[in-house]
């Protein structure tokens, strides 16, 4: 009988710790765009006795997604998709960020939506910016979810001029891809899988904490003091709500999304806005 196999994109801080909370007993496949960070993650995965292989991929390129997917689906039954990459705005142009963080989740929903096992489950990492995304219609909700992966930067306000600056696109992204599960469940459930997101707060990773260091740092320090936890999450907080939603105790949960942000949006949608900004003043 085959080993199952566990798919994790991106290699950053969140993929490795889901990759280290999922993958034992089982073949691991860790895939990333950076082969430099990709070669010293299996690397360290591998002198810890897991079962890895590493492979390089473009999320933005639906030739390289389907080239991983089918190498993967190879190794055996595909009974688990973690999709962590991404881009930040501090770390990117607007363009580069609805490449990987908007158009990359939808092709890896389609991609590995075919090859997924039965009983098989996927997570997508997406954000608590998609709480926040402004002023979307339910037309264009409607399309961010619905249209194929290939035109969706074909889209009127997601092309050209459309996006003021690369916060705007990270929120937008982020919101379509919580809308996307939703409509990817469907073809996801066809085959006998699930799917859904995790919507992480501000984590401790090196992208978090760059985000932390830039310019709206400010901003996000006041957010997690305001929060109910008022701390800043760790990777294990989301690998631990990734564990819940591909075990079989989430096998009645599909096409949603669990926010897990330490109570972040409870705070900066309930209350005033001038809690953030005496919470601001005084981090100055």
């Amino acid at each position: 009988m085959s080993k199952q196999v566990v798919a994790v994109i991106g290699a950053g801080g969140m993929g490795e710790s889901i990759a280290r909370r999922q993958g034992a007993g089982k073949i691991l496949v860790l895939a990333d765009f950076n082969e430099e960070l990709l070669n010293s993650k299996v690397a360290a995965l591998q002198s810890d006795g897991f079962d890895v292989r590493g492979l390089t991929v473009d999320v933005s390129s639906r030739a390289s997604v389907h080239e991983v997917a089918a190498a993967i689906s190879a190794l055996g039954p595909v009974t688990q998709v973690i999709h962590t990459a991404g881009l930040s705005p501090t770390q990117a142009p607007i363009g580069a960020i609805l490449a990987v963080d908007l158009l990359g989740v939808a092709l890896v929903l389609e991609e590995f939506g075919s090859v997924i096992a039965d009983g098989g489950a996927g997570v997508v990492i997406a954000s608590m910016a998609g709480f926040t995304y402004p002023g979307l219609t339910p037309e264009q909700e409607y399309a961010l979810a619905r249209v194929g992966a290939d035109e969706l930067l074909q889209l009127p306000f997601t092309s050209g001029d459309a996006v003021p600056d690369p916060g705007a696109a990270y929120g937008l992204a982020k919101r379509a891809n919580q809308l996307r599960v939703r409509h990817a469940s469907q073809a996801w459930g066809a085959r006998g899988g699930r799917v859904n997101s995790v919507s992480p707060g501000v984590i401790s990773t090196a992208m978090g904490q760059q985000e932390l260091d830039g310019e709206s740092g400010l901003y996000m320090r006041a957010m997690i003091d305001a929060s109910g936890t008022g701390r800043i999450g760790t990777p294990t907080d989301i690998s631990n709500a990734v564990a819940f939603l591909l075990s079989p105790e989430a096998s009645y949960v599909s096409g949603t999304d669990l926010l897990v942000d330490g109570g972040v949006i409870g705070a900066v949608t309930t209350n005033p806005p001038s809690m953030l900004i005496d919470a601001i003043s005084a981090l100055r």
